[in-house]
């Protein structure tokens, strides 16, 4: 226990947490009672190998101590709350206060990281497959309707604001900024786009229905793709707005696209593969085409992936420094036009996740077990305190190849972004309000 208690006794200031081990013995570190009214955070050890497990890195022993049951937090509090105060303590710090302790810990965890960020056309779609490929109840158990798996937009205040509505929000301020032509304002031609990680297909549909153009969308999880052609089917457009299982890599063509879109995909390319990926998504578009991209981010410099993401959410994952996305895609005639970085939007799209997590605890632990339900719970919370007390934020650019591919001031995404908000329906979350009461 005196790993941890190091630990806790440098990193707790504010606030206090109650540290109870496997043999009974209590522990107190921090000082007060607690952050609100419900006191201070109480934590239970139940196995003798936990105090160590966590203290020797953090980010993975103590996701696995939570998943095992080693680690158990007492009501009122949950894991959430946990991690939330660990790390609003530790911000001064970063995350060096979290990740591994010892140089050749650390060595070899960054050499894992390394290797793991090689996605070769065989690992791609494995990797694909264990992130995407789960039930797709699980899905629509805390996914907005739309099921959006990306950062939902909070224009207004996110306490009054539905996901539904964020997401529909997000998917309006992303299609202003590709500046897409309808048919009528493109000598009757619509326009051909390219949505590569189309996800379940929901932003490749609302972008075929505001503005007619031709979609085809790209990823590597099979029941994604087939839940995506199901919904082309049925709303009619399976002619117009087409999906493929298939690697970017293996779209053909010459200046085939006049827009390309990718959507929390470039999380998944790996550093070493941005090369090809900018070489490739150059040959596709047309001359004067845009490419947008939608990422989470580091707000600093280049980093590394946590073991725990690594091993049990993303696979082959890796999440791009600003500087890595810019030097890279200039190497191959691209330029990047514009830059947005969103930042706390994602910690309140985590939040609702986590919490529409909770409300189908029952049915989630079902269809998986315990062990499965508890590891979400920490991904969601953990992934959360990036973007609310670390450096995370999601990053959005435009590169083009020709500078007039886009209008000389941002006023057009503003002015777009507001009519496709009119234009747009924000449905309800059809799971919601009976859960919503019972909870209450």
């Amino acid at each position: 226990m005196w790993l941890l208690s190091k630990f806790l006794s440098g990193a707790i200031h504010t606030g206090t947490i109650i540290v109870t081990d496997h043999d009974g013995k209590e522990y107190t570190f921090g000082a007060g009672e607690g952050l609100d009214e419900r006191g201070p955070i109480r934590i239970r050890l139940t196995n003798k190998k936990a105090a160590n497990h966590i203290a020797r890195y953090p980010q993975m022993g103590a996701g696995e101590a939570f998943m095992w049951g080693w680690l158990v937090v007492d009501e009122p509090h949950d894991i959430r709350d946990m991690i939330l105060f660990v790390t609003m303590n530790t911000k001064k710090q970063g995350d060096s206060a979290i990740q591994a302790k010892g140089i050749l810990r650390k060595t070899g965890q960054a050499l894992k990281a390394k290797l793991d960020g090689i996605n070769l056309r065989s690992s791609a779609r494995k990797n694909a497959e264990h992130t995407y490929n789960l039930t797709r109840r699980l899905y629509e158990l805390f996914l907005d309707e739309d099921r959006q798996y990306t950062m939902a937009y909070y224009r207004e205040d996110p306490e009054n604001t539905s996901l539904e509505k964020a997401q529909m929000d997000k998917k309006a301020h992303m299609a202003a900024k590709m500046h897409i032509k309808r048919p009528e304002d493109n000598g009757g031609v619509p326009m051909k786009v390219l949505d590569i990680g189309c996800g379940w297909g929901g932003f490749a549909l609302y972008l075929h229905e505001h503005y007619g153009c031709e979609v085809l969308g790209v990823a590597l999880a099979p029941d994604q793709i087939a839940f995506c052609k199901e919904r082309a089917e049925a709303a009619g457009v399976a002619d117009k707005v087409k999906f493929a299982l298939m690697d970017y890599r293996d779209v053909e063509g010459e200046g085939t696209f006049d827009r390309i879109s990718s959507v929390g995909l470039l999380e998944h390319v790996g550093t070493i593969h941005y090369p090809q990926f900018f070489e490739h998504t150059g040959r596709l578009l047309k001359k004067d085409g845009v490419m947008f991209s939608h990422c989470c981010g580091r707000a600093g410099p280049p980093g590394l992936t946590d073991a725990w993401t690594r091993t049990y959410i993303f696979p082959g994952g890796y999440i791009p420094a600003l500087s890595e996305l810019v030097t890279q895609s200039e190497q191959y005639g691209w330029q990047v036009m514009d830059v947005e970085a969103m930042r706390f939007h994602y910690s309140y799209t985590l939040e609702e996740w986590y919490n529409r997590t909770v409300m189908h605890k029952d049915e989630i632990t079902q269809m998986y077990d315990e062990v499965f339900y508890r590891m979400w719970l920490f991904y969601l919370a953990g992934a959360e305190q990036s973007f609310r007390n670390g450096t995370m934020v999601n990053w959005q650019l435009l590169y083009v190849k020709e500078r007039d591919a886009i209008p000389m001031t941002r006023e057009y995404m503003e002015q777009e972004s507001a009519r496709l908000r009119e234009a747009g329906v924000v449905p309800e979350w059809s799971l919601g309000a009976g859960l919503r009461e019972a909870a209450e």
